[in-house]
């Protein structure tokens, strides 16, 4: 009787975790497919996201103009239909991510956010493909947690490009055994969001020194001197200019919900140093967690808590950035055994999606909870894995 009733409470979790899986997952996914079909008929909506950004700069790349111009990106930001309350926007990613902007100064506004979602859909769908095929396909509904994974529905919804950084970091936990160049290659989409990586980033350099995996460094290496070489071809003087509208139109002046940023506003408003004391913290802490573990390293498992203590720490992070947790989070998925935490992870995920609801904008404090929560989750994660894994 007493193991009839424990297969009966079993059951009840396992069908708990379905259910909130299947509730965020549903939610989640009927936003952003409702969005995917209205965006493109309404050149108003494509133009009031950030998508707008990479657009305008597109446009300003085809035609020859600087792309951190403020009169012409604004010019050209406010046609595609940015409310006129936000001031302009520009392209803060490093000069060699031009090249990917360039092709939407092809095509007008509303095609561009379609082929433009269409294509940060694709990442996603393919990161979380490829993270359940290196867990040996399990055969559940798992994998929803990661195509519903509110940051990254919110990175599609606002066109940014933290997907695209995404997809490089599964690429480079897939193939950096068996193909290391390309695994190095892979990372340049990485170097789009390079400020997620810095403690991630400092630890793969000593692991290619201590491993001796210099090809992987030889193909980051090629690919971002190919990248920066177009950009140059593309627009001569992209260097110069970014470091000028970094000094005048930097984002010292906004407030980003992440600890690094609440550091220097609550200490001193006005020293950018202190932006990045956890940034250097994190990576110091990174360097003695590696070289504790640098015998028996492994990417997927201990690269995993690396990369959220990476994400959490960053000198500023977006809601949207938080994407790339979603190789941790799975990783801490499909290892746990606990319903319970199944249930906690779907419902932080519905949780963001319900103060989205609610008119919470992308700059308000209210989501200051969400990283922490990630590393705390995969953290207990880790400790219900191995109590239950030590017996066995």
């Amino acid at each position: 009787m007493a193991i009839k009733a424990e297969t009966r409470a079993a059951s009840r979790q396992y069908d708990m975790a379905e259910f909130a899986i299947a509730i965020t997952s549903a939610l989640g996914l009927s936003i952003a497919a409702l969005f995917l079909c209205v965006a493109p008929m309404m050149g108003n909506i494509a133009g009031a996201r950030d998508f707008v950004v990479y657009w305008a700069t597109g446009q300003q790349l085809v035609h020859h103009g600087n792309p951190y111009a403020m009169d012409t990106m604004m010019q050209a930001e406010r046609g595609a239909g940015l409310p006129g309350q936000y001031g302009v926007l520009f392209m803060r990613n490093p000069p060699w991510a031009l090249p990917i902007a360039y092709p939407l100064g092809l095509v007008g506004v509303r095609l561009g956010a379609l082929l433009w979602s269409l294509l940060l859909l694709g990442c996603l769908g393919l990161s979380v493909y490829l993270q359940w095929q290196m867990h040996g396909c399990p055969p559940n509904l798992l994998s929803f947690l990661g195509y519903s994974f509110a940051p990254a529905l919110v990175c599609l919804l606002v066109g940014q490009t933290s997907l695209f950084a995404l997809l490089g970091l599964v690429l480079f936990l897939r193939l950096y055994r068996a193909w290391p160049f390309w695994a190095g290659a892979s990372l340049w989409l990485c170097a789009l969001k390079p400020h997620l990586f810095l403690g991630f980033g400092v630890v793969l350099l000593v692991w290619v020194v201590v491993s001796g995996s210099y090809k992987i460094l030889l193909g980051f290496a090629v690919t971002l001197a190919a990248s920066c070489a177009l950009s140059w071809a593309i627009e001569p003087t992209a260097w110069v200019d970014y470091a000028h509208m970094m000094r005048t139109y930097g984002i010292e002046n906004e407030f980003i919900p992440c600890w690094s940023v609440v550091l220097r506003l609550w200490i001193s408003p006005q020293r950018a140093w202190i932006q990045y004391v956890l940034p250097v913290l994190s990576c110091t802490w990174a360097l003695v967690y590696f070289w504790r573990r640098r015998h028996f390293w492994d990417w997927q498992k201990q690269g995993s808590v690396l990369m959220l203590v990476s994400m959490l720490a960053a000198p500023y992070c977006w809601l949207f950035d938080q994407a790339v947790a979603i190789p941790a989070l799975l990783h801490g998925v499909y290892r746990t055994g606990s319903r319970i935490l199944l249930v906690l992870l779907a419902a932080a995920s519905l949780l963001i999606e319900i103060q989205l609801v609610a008119g919470v904008k992308l700059p308000s404090a209210l989501y200051l909870w969400t990283a922490p929560a990630w590393v705390a989750w995969y953290i207990f994660q880790m400790f219900s894995s191995a109590k239950v894994e030590q017996p066995a």
